[in-house]
């Protein structure tokens, strides 16, 4: 309804019409609206229960093979469990017990040391190689399946390939520093050269999902944005780090989450590559848990270093959002 406010005229003013005032009329409540719940037709709770029905397998694999064995774990921790059957409930006393353990705090500063190599060594090569393909049309399918041909072979397999390229006698790395006269340089033996070499062998494993990845996030970045820079003037670097860059930021920091994890996980490379050594210095983390479970069958005390794992890596991707995984508003 609406209603005619009179409003008197001022002196030599002219006579004005008066404006309507509407009053709103409220509309029922109904489905999608406040008042009321919103019920969902027949038809749309039949595709429901379907969409959940082809889920459901995936969810209960996901249940048993991943949450199941978390609690395990979690529980294993508070207890003394030995090889045959008998445990022992000892609350935090592995955990007690990890704490003051000088070869724990070894084993976690060689897994930082590997992590902060291997994460922007692996991250700016697939990014490099993201942004030529990108950049590349001729023979683009051809060079995105060769640098991702790696990623499917087996660590095992990278490992002993590269193990015998850093050969100090006859490997093929050392041989082509003879032809420059160079070396030979130890690099598997050599303390400060090892977490490196180890770096590089998974970098060159690991680096095509990411590139994928990456490469993904770079055509979908809007070709309009792009030749606006252009237009104004930016070069190509200042378009990269000005307009692609930010615009990347949470294909980066997914790629950056994934090889940190990786990083944090690694064993196979240095099990085949050093066993560890030389004098420990590429002990990583998981070999220190392969060790306590599979050597000395103390797997209370792996699973509390499993756990501690765990939190170690939930705390760095926490902090790696909190720095750069904020979506620009």
């Amino acid at each position: 309804m609406s209603k005619v406010e009179p409003r008197a005229a001022a002196p030599g003013e002219p006579e004005r019409t008066p404006r309507p005032v509407v009053e709103p009329v409220p509309l029922p409540a109904g489905p999608g609206r406040p008042g009321r719940r919103a019920r969902l037709s027949p038809a749309r709770r039949r595709e429901a229960w379907i969409g959940l029905a082809f889920v459901a397998p995936m969810l209960a694999l996901f249940a048993v093979f991943r949450f199941g064995p978390t609690i395990g774990a979690a529980l294993l921790s508070l207890t003394d469990y030995r090889l045959n059957g008998e445990w022992t409930f000892i609350g935090v006393a592995n955990y007690t017990r990890l704490l003051g353990d000088d070869l724990f705090w070894e084993s976690l500063g060689v897994t930082a040391v590997y992590t902060a190599v291997y994460v922007p060594m692996t991250v700016l090569l697939a990014l490099g190689t993201a942004v030529l393909l990108h950049r590349t049309v001729w023979l683009r399918g051809f060079f995105r399946g060769l640098f991702f041909l790696p990623y499917v072979t087996s660590i095992v397999l990278a490992a002993v390939i590269w193990k015998w390229i850093y050969e100090v006698e006859d490997g093929l790395l050392n041989a082509s520093l003879g032809a420059l006269g160079l070396g030979p340089v130890d690099f598997l033996g050599d303390e400060r050269l090892v977490l490196p070499s180890i770096a590089a062998t998974a970098a060159w494993k690991g680096f095509g999902y990411s590139m994928l990845i990456l490469l993904a996030g770079l055509q979908s970045v809007p070709r309009e944005v792009t030749e606006a820079a252009v237009i104004d003037g930016a070069s190509a670097w200042q378009r990269f780090r000005w307009v692609t860059l930010p615009l990347l930021r949470p294909v980066l920091f997914f790629v950056l989450v994934i090889e940190a994890i990786q990083a944090f996980q690694v064993f196979d490379a240095m099990y085949v590559m050093t066993a560890g050594g030389p004098v420990r210095a590429s002990y990583s983390l998981v070999y220190f848990l392969y060790d306590s479970g599979f050597k000395f069958f103390d797997f209370g005390y792996a699973s509390a270093i499993g756990l501690v794992l765990f939190l170690v890596v939930l705390v760095f991707s926490l902090i790696q959002r909190r720095l750069i995984g904020r979506e620009t508003d």
